[in-house]
């Protein structure tokens, strides 16, 4: 019984410690020998390492700025209060972020959208029952109409 329990803990034990007292034998490879490299190769390959990692975090930076940028452009859009860290986002990229070229699209499109529904006609063709051609047909007789109705007039 107390061999199980000096096994069981004996063994936990070194484990936590992760047997600090025993130095590695110095036949042991180093990093570089154990990847099959040489040093100079091994550092290369961290540098390369490093390189890739600040392309991944600027890129990431990027996408985060343009997906801040979509966010305010709808916040200002639909005039909701504004985030300060969207704002920080936005200059942390460079202040160079740019709508994607599909999106600012769709926007160009919605604007046009808004401007017809803005103008007169948008606001009638929203009233049911309305035949705007029938209504544009009528302006224009009517507008023909005081045309000729002005050069009979002699006062004029």
């Amino acid at each position: 019984m107390a061999f199980m329990v000096k096994h069981m803990v004996g063994g936990q034990l070194k484990n936590l410690t992760g047997e600090l007292g025993v130095e590695k034998p110095e036949g042991e490879k180093s990093e570089a020998a154990a990847q099959g490299m040489t040093q100079e190769e091994f550092e290369q390959y961290q540098q390369q390492l490093v390189e890739e990692k600040m392309e991944r975090d600027a890129s990431f930076a990027q996408k985060k700025a343009e997906r801040a940028t979509v966010r305010t452009h709808f916040r200002e859009k639909y005039r909701l209060p504004k985030n300060e860290l969207d704002e920080t986002q936005i200059q942390q990229a460079g202040d160079d972020v740019e709508l994607p070229t599909e999106l600012a699209k769709m926007i160009a499109e919605d604007n046009q959208e808004e401007e017809k529904k803005q103008s007169i006609i948008g606001q009638l063709s929203n009233i049911q029952n309305v035949d705007l051609d029938q209504l544009k047909d009528k302006a224009q007789a009517t507008l023909e109409d005081l045309k000729q109705s002005a050069e009979k007039c002699t006062m004029m």
